[in-house]
């Protein structure tokens, strides 16, 4: 591949509307061009970087032992209206008609369509288990579409689906699939971590993240410092407080907190902490409103209050609603005296005493406020936020945060579609049961995105070698015969020993293309000019370390395949 023969069009300055790293680079590498909001044209490069990791999805969802299918992006309302989500699912999903006015919808996911197609074709507990996947565009009509391909409407991901008789096997097919996305990202280069993840919209009782690290990550994972548990922030567990406060109780007393009332401008007039403190969130749960008790310093987790409430999402209720129910402007609700609502809080309200609520009055709050004597609860539950320093839910150890981006999810989805759907087998009685199914997804370009998060520099992108567009960027520095016939001859061998070779051969000048070279990414650079061919030597380069080292044209084939074979086993 020659760079004078392909559209690689880079950009010296950062785009206006890049928000993030990946995006950003992604752009002025030249690997995508924005369509609309949230779709994107993938060019020359980019396409190189999502065929390869689609590849080593291939690769390993083979060996796993599931069977490649394709199923069309448009799907027929029945399908989705049987499961109740073509409602359910929200303005999420891209709704049209066709010219006969029936009603269709652009499959964000394939769940409806796989278990229709299982319905009707599979009978036997025989034919089980199986799992189908596919490598497909989707559309998920994004709200707010972001981030590049981190955050898009339009995007290609590989979903797969496992049919089980029974839970036992249900479980063997999603540990299969927990083992084949291990091998993905370990191939593809990355560094990542499994979680534990609520199930959302999907559904299903037990779902694990594949979490890419990196410091610009979207998403917060915590961790066990000592024990194997692991979950991102939706769903890491925080256990109850262990302590006992055996403070005496002190009286309730009304105070004036003029104009104060968020938990800094209340602590510092007080002087007081922030765990000293119970905050009083009201929510819109659906058509009800709750009161939603929290220490200070911590933070309502929505989607634990979501899931406890059952709801599809909950929303802080607008400043309207908080003067109805509690008779005072936001920032002074408080538990003591509220009527009319739901009261949770979170475990760690349990073990504080003589603390500081709202008085649910304009400028005022109560102190020494405590549990049972001035307000009740109605149920406690774990409504928060973790923080790093908590304890491990599970094994030994306190929790640490780090940011990831998601890459990929597993669901055991359970009878979830397959109850509604009536997607039965005849079990080894000749009795009907239901299919016992798994969920797998992974975003082929959000895993692109991610790998660019965590590889870069102040220059551009560093790939790791096995999705790198091209192991080599060989620069030639001069027009000469001489220069010309070594890196004709070069480009040859290389390509010969299934090292890939991107050759900048254009006339540019020196440090264009190095800059280049250093925002495309590829991890080894060769640099041929006649000064060094002078000297019986061309200049390698490792993008990642920038280690530079200089050997004879007739070393660089050998030299090059080693590290080729470090960096990726599979091009032995």
């Amino acid at each position: 591949m020659k760079t004078s023969q392909l559209l690689i069009p880079t950009l010296r300055d950062d785009p206006g509307e890049a928000e993030t790293v990946s995006h950003r680079l992604m752009l002025r590498a030249g690997l995508i061009r924005k369509v609309a909001a949230g779709i994107y044209t993938y060019l020359p490069l980019g396409l190189r970087v999502i065929r390869k990791i689609e590849q080593i999805i291939r690769d390993e969802m083979n060996r796993a032992g599931a069977q490649e299918l394709l199923m069309p992006i448009a799907s027929p309302a029945e399908l989705w209206k049987e499961t109740s989500r073509w409602d359910y699912y929200g303005k999420e999903l891209l709704r049209f008609k066709d010219r006969h006015e029936r009603d269709f919808c652009l499959g964000p996911t394939h769940e409806e369509v796989i278990t229709d197609l299982f319905r009707r074709e599979v009978r036997s507990y025989r034919q089980l288990p199986l799992n189908f996947y596919q490598i497909q565009t989707k559309f998920r009509d994004e709200i707010r579409p972001r981030f590049g391909l981190m955050r898009g409407r339009e995007f290609i991901m590989k979903d797969a689906y496992s049919f089980d008789i029974d839970e036992s096997g249900a479980k063997i097919s999603y540990q299969k699939m927990y083992d084949a996305y291990t091998r993905i990202f370990t191939r593809c280069g990355l560094t990542f971590r499994a979680v534990e993840a609520d199930t959302g919209l999907i559904g299903g009782d037990v779902s694990h993240e594949f979490m890419v690290l990196a410091d610009t990550g979207e998403a917060t994972v915590a961790y066990s410092d000592q024990g194997s548990y692991a979950a991102n922030l939706e769903r890491a567990e925080v256990p109850p407080p262990s302590d006992v406060d055996t403070t005496p109780l002190r009286p309730m007393t009304s105070i004036a907190t003029p104009q104060r009332r968020t938990v800094e401008e209340i602590t510092a007039f007080l002087q007081i902490t922030p765990c000293q403190l119970v905050k009083t969130l009201l929510y819109r749960a659906g058509a009800e409103t709750v009161a939603v008790l929290v220490r200070g310093d911590h933070e309502v987790n929505e989607v634990k209050l979501a899931r406890l409430l059952k709801v599809t999402d909950v929303a802080l209720a607008d400043p309207g609603t908080v003067q109805h129910v509690t008779g005072a402007p936001p920032g002074f609700a408080g538990p003591a005296g509220l009527q009319h609502v739901r009261i949770l809080a979170d475990h760690a309200i349990k073990g504080m005493k003589n603390v500081v609520i709202g008085a649910n009055k304009a400028d005022a709050h109560y102190q020494n406020a405590n549990l049972d004597r001035d307000f009740t609860v109605e149920q406690f539950a774990d409504l928060r936020n973790a923080q790093a320093g908590d304890p491990s839910p599970r094994g030994p150890g306190v929790l640490k945060l780090a940011k990831g981006i998601e890459v990929g999810q597993v669901f055991l989805l359970g009878t979830k579609y397959s109850h509604k759907m009536n997607a039965t087998i005849l079990d080894d009685q000749g009795k009907e049961r239901l299919a016992i199914m798994g969920c797998y997804g992974i975003g082929v370009g959000r895993t692109a995105a991610a790998a660019i998060e965590q590889n870069h520099d102040e220059k551009g992108i560093i790939w790791p070698f096995p999705i790198a567009p091209f192991h080599v960027h060989l620069l030639t520095v001069s027009q000469s015969e001489k220069t010309t016939a070594a890196a004709v001859h070069l480009y040859t061998d290389l390509m010969g020993a299934g090292i890939e070779v991107l050759w900048d051969d254009r006339t540019d000048r020196a440090g264009v293309k190095f800059n280049d070279a250093d925002l495309i990414g590829a991890p080894i650079q060769i640099v041929i000019g006649d000064k060094g061919l002078a000297d019986g030597i061309v200049e390698v380069k490792i993008r990642r370390s920038g280690i530079k080292s200089r050997l004879a044209p007739g070393d660089l084939v050998a030299h090059l395949k080693r590290l080729s074979i470090e960096a990726d086993p599979s091009v032995a």
